[in-house]
């Protein structure tokens, strides 16, 4: 009997390590090299989704908004979150991380640190994530001399 997305989505399921596939963070949104590993997305009635998401050095999103929130539990090495306005923040492995709703902000490794994080977001309308503009080279300076 095959199963229909609405029994799937009644049945505890175990997606294993490895079974699917590592992707590139899209050039659209991110700068430098970035690796996003076990991505999902529960089914409805549930919003949540999220992915483990890893950063070479020197990378980083580009400036964006949840309309929900995120939330980033960093695992591994030392990055950078910044709110739109504010001074830059260190995270480090353990920190768990609240970006508020509608937040403008972004988030990345330090230029010598890789970085990897989980990021769990919940999607208001089917939209998890509004992407906006680049973060500049000087702006990403301007975070390495705080």
């Amino acid at each position: 009997m095959a199963m229909t997305p609405e029994i799937r989505s009644r049945m505890v399921t175990i997606t294993p390590p490895g079974s699917q596939p590592s992707i590139d963070g899209s050039a659209a949104h991110f700068t430098g090299s970035v690796r996003i590993d076990g991505h999902f997305q529960a089914p409805r009635p549930a919003r949540v989704g999220g992915a483990t998401v890893t950063f070479a050095p020197g990378a980083r999103t580009a400036w964006h908004k949840h309309p929900l929130g995120q939330t980033l539990l960093v695992v591994a090495g030392m990055g950078f979150v910044q709110q739109w306005g504010e001074a830059v923040q260190i995270m480090r492995p353990g920190d768990l991380v609240w970006i508020p709703p509608n937040t403008k902000h972004w988030h990345g490794a330090t230029a010598s640190s890789t970085m990897a994080h989980i990021a769990i977001t919940e999607a208001m309308e089917g939209k998890a994530v509004d992407w906006m503009e680049r973060v500049s080279a000087m702006q990403y300076d301007e975070a390495l001399e705080q």
